[in-house]
């Protein structure tokens, strides 16, 4: 199995200088002459203007004869080759793809919509030529299959309350989950000969069918966690009043005096409407 192999033909500059003489003698004396080997050289010297190549920065050229291959030329510049060399010009910018929205399954079954963006470039002008049919469908191609892959593997939420309780997700795990893109499209386009610069997701949400039914889903889910806290504060309020008026001997405080003071502080510390005081004109038992 060939590999790239860097070349660096003639100066083009020189040669240009070179081929212009050529041509432009053979010309002249084919004229004044009439001598049938400088309409020869008049017609090699043609030719000769086929042989130059141009490459631009970040660009390259592969050169092939009668579909041998020859070599690639990656440094920019003027050069000139065997005018019958077939040349392929191959990017080595970096590029950006932002792949389409795919609807796939994540780990738990639930459909989601995902995108990737990626940024890629060629590295190896052998492989991106002739290894694949096309390096820029093919690039396109294992993009969406990774991206499917992925999501298959991270569920997009965490959803303790039905068991399945994920360190990573699709959602919130951000750096861990491009991570593993990357690595997977790495693996995928390495036999294209194609670097993989940056792969991270572009877009994520549930599908339109079940987008609905999940925003209500995390709204309970954060009401419950927020009821949760509020519970919590609250008995620590409670605790903390109950200490506070025994040591200081404020007021002195039966068992069902406390429930009852407790009770009506958790029924103001946890209720979501301002508490309506009540002033109570009697004693503590009317």
């Amino acid at each position: 199995m060939e590999e790239e192999k860097i070349i660096k033909p003639a100066n083009g500059y020189l040669m240009l200088v070179v081929v212009l003489v050529l041509l432009i003698g053979s010309i002249t004396f084919a004229i004044q002459q009439e001598n049938a080997w400088y309409v020869i050289i008049t017609v090699i010297s043609f030719i000769g203007l086929f042989g130059f190549i141009l490459v631009n920065p970040n660009t390259s050229k592969v050169i092939l004869l009668f579909g041998k291959y020859i070599g690639t030329i990656k440094k920019n510049g003027l050069y000139w080759a065997n005018p019958f060399y077939t040349k392929k010009k191959i990017s080595l910018r970096a590029s950006n793809f932002d792949s389409e929205r795919l609807k796939v399954n994540d780990k738990l079954g639930n459909p989601v919509m995902i995108s990737t963006i990626l940024v890629w470039r060629v590295t190896n002008t052998y492989k991106a030529a002739f290894d694949v049919d096309n390096y820029e469908n093919f690039v396109r191609v294992q993009t969406d299959a990774a991206v499917r892959k992925l999501a298959s593997m991270y569920p997009y939420d965490n959803f303790a309350d039905e068991g399945h309780d994920e360190d990573i997700t699709l959602r919130s795990s951000v750096n861990e989950v491009s991570e593993t893109l990357e690595k997977e499209l790495e693996e995928r386009l390495a036999i294209a000969g194609i670097e993989v610069l940056e792969a991270r997701i572009g877009y994520l949400a549930y599908a339109q069918e079940i987008a609905s039914a999940m925003l209500k889903r995390q709204q309970a889910t954060a009401i419950v966690a927020a009821r949760h806290k509020i519970v919590e504060g609250a008995v620590s309020m409670v605790e903390m009043a109950l200490e506070e008026l025994n040591k200081k001997e404020i007021v002195e405080l039966d068992e069902e005096r406390k429930a009852a003071m407790v009770s009506n502080l958790m029924v103001i510390l946890c209720g979501d409407k301002e508490a309506s005081p009540v002033v109570n004109a009697g004693t503590l038992n009317h």
